[in-house]
C-alpha cells in the first residue's frame, strides 16, 4: 500500500477541486488543471482537504494510488504558486532575449534560435544569460525548460552550454599536451 497515497491534499482557502467521470478539475487563482484519473482510484473531497481512495485492492490500484496523490498535489500548488524552473546559458558571446512570444537565442550557431511560447507558459529573461520558464503545470514547465536545454546541452570541458541554475556540471581535464616520451 502507498504511503504517499494515504497523505491528504491540503486544500488552500480560493482552491477547488471536483472529480466527475473520472476527470479531477482544480480551480485555483492561477487556472484551471484537469487530469484523467484511470483504474479503481476515487477523489474525495472533505472540507479543506481532498484524499486519493482505493475503490478495489488491485495491483493497479496499488500502483496508481501514489501517483495520482502526487498528480493532484502537483495541481494544487499549481494553481495556488505556479512552477518555475531557471536556465543559465554558458558561452562566450552567447545571449538570450524575449521578443513577442518567442525567446530568441544566439548560443553559438551561425544563426539565433527562436523558440516559441507553449500555451500555459511564460519566459522571462531577466539576464541577457538566464531563462525563466513559468507556468501552472508542473510537467510542462518540466519539459518546455528540457526542450529549451536540449537545444545546447553543456559540455563537460568548458562547461558552454544550457544548463539548469541548480545543475552542476562534471568537468573533464583538457589535454596536457606536448608532455611525450624521451
Amino acid at each position: 500500500m502507498s504511503r504517499i497515497g494515504k497523505l491528504p491534499v491540503a486544500l488552500p482557502a480560493g482552491v477547488t477541486v471536483s472529480f466527475e467521470n473520472g476527470v479531477v478539475t482544480v480551480k485555483g487563482g492561477k487556472g484551471t488543471l484537469t487530469q484523467k484519473i484511470s483504474g479503481d482510484i476515487d477523489i474525495k473531497v472533505n472540507g479543506a482537504e481532498a484524499e486519493v481512495v482505493k475503490t478495489a485492492d488491485t495491483q493497479e490500484a496499488n500502483a496508481k494510488h501514489g501517483l495520482y496523490r502526487a498528480l493532484l498535489h502537483n495541481m494544487v500548488v499549481g494553481v495556488t504558486e505556479g512552477y518555475k524552473k531557471t536556465l543559465k546559458v554558458n558561452g562566450v558571446g552567447w545571449k538570450v532575449a524575449k521578443q513577442g512570444n518567442k525567446l530568441v537565442m544566439n548560443v553559438g550557431f551561425s544563426h539565433p534560435v527562436e523558440f516559441t511560447e507553449p500555451a500555459g507558459i511564460k519566459f522571462e529573461c531577466p539576464t541577457p544569460n538566464e531563462i525563466v520558464v513559468s507556468g501552472i503545470d508542473k510537467s510542462i514547465v518540466g519539459q518546455t525548460a528540457a526542450n529549451i536545454r536540449e537545444i545546447r546541452v553543456p559540455e563537460p570541458y568548458h562547461g558552454y552550454g544550457i544548463a539548469y541554475s541548480d545543475e552542476v556540471i562534471e568537468r573533464k581535464e583538457g589535454k596536457t599536451g606536448g608532455k611525450g616520451k624521451k
